[in-house]
């Protein structure tokens, strides 16, 4: 072969290598997971009367959802997912993401003027220009993701609201999709039968070592309620690292400590893991090492 066919064979090679590469990263960013916003930011008024000195409820909503993802069969699916997880109702389920705003902030109107009917009769039992504030409302629902690789989403939904009393309240909910089967993902997916009791002193452990207790008993001292509460709820989002845990407000410990959040390395889950576990699939380089 002289040199200009080897010139040739070599250009040849070249030009077919990058053929191939650009095609592939082009099909990855056409299966590549992106996302879109539903934002809503209004005042709603208890009364139909259009006077910003009477009570309304104040609503803010961000709705991070997917607007692309492999197929459309599989778009729907996680959408369908995220619809449901964000207002926790399979209401929502069969709607699309912007259906399933507008039909929420419709109920949540439709409830929130329906109180209403009490509030002159209230109004009159107090002190002559007094208003009661009970009537102010807020609430406000936002997600964001937490994790995200080509196997693994985990994101969280954040919900906050104040419907009267002396404060409002909060709360944090996690979920984690396995993007090959796109299907939500909980304990009993990823440990063997009879976790409950040695996950529960996993988790106990763990909150002792970060409150710097020697004893399960002196976390009462801190603050939590009974020590029997302490068990696994299903609340965690995953990453490379291992389960981040949360407990919300009054779950096993008061209103002031707001949220706790707890850590478990993956090293630390292992005696407790199914064989073959979902977790070496998302993450193999990690188990490797």
């Amino acid at each position: 072969m002289n040199k200009n066919h080897i010139v040739a064979a070599l250009l040849a090679i070249f030009i077919t290598t990058m053929f191939f590469s650009c095609k592939n990263i082009r099909q990855k960013s056409e299966t590549a997971l992106t996302f879109d916003t539903i934002v809503v930011a209004k005042q709603i008024p208890l009364l139909q009367e259009n006077d910003t000195t009477l009570p309304y409820a104040d609503v803010d909503i961000k709705f991070m959802y997917p607007v692309k993802f492999r197929t459309a069969e599989d778009l729907a699916r996680l959408q369908q997912i995220f619809v449901g997880t964000f207002f926790n109702d399979t209401l929502y389920d069969s709607l699309s993401p912007q259906q399933a705003v507008d039909k929420y902030l419709e109920n949540y109107i439709e409830n929130y003027r329906a109180l209403s009917k009490d509030y002159y009769s209230d109004k009159n039992r107090l002190p002559k220009g007094e208003t009661p504030v009970w009537y102010y409302y807020q609430l406000n629902i936002s997600n964001k993701i937490m994790f995200q690789n080509d196997s693994l989403l985990s994101y969280a939904v954040e919900y906050s609201d104040y419907t009267g009393g002396a404060h409002g309240s909060y709360r944090i909910v996690y979920y984690n999709i396995d993007l090959n089967d796109l299907v939500t993902i909980s304990e009993e997916d990823l440990f063997t039968p009879g976790y409950y009791k040695p996950l529960t002193d996993i988790i106990l452990h763990s909150l002792m070592e970060k409150y710097k207790v020697t004893s399960p008993d002196s976390l009462l001292a801190k603050g939590f309620f009974n020590i029997e509460d302490i068990v696994p709820n299903n609340n965690f989002w995953m990453d490379d690292k291992g389960l981040h845990y949360t407990y919300n407000q009054y779950e096993i410990a008061p209103y002031v400590m707001g949220t706790i959040d707890v850590t478990i390395p993956y090293e630390e889950l292992k005696p407790i893991l199914k064989p073959d576990n979902i977790i070496e699939r998302f993450f193999p380089k990690k188990e490797e090492e």
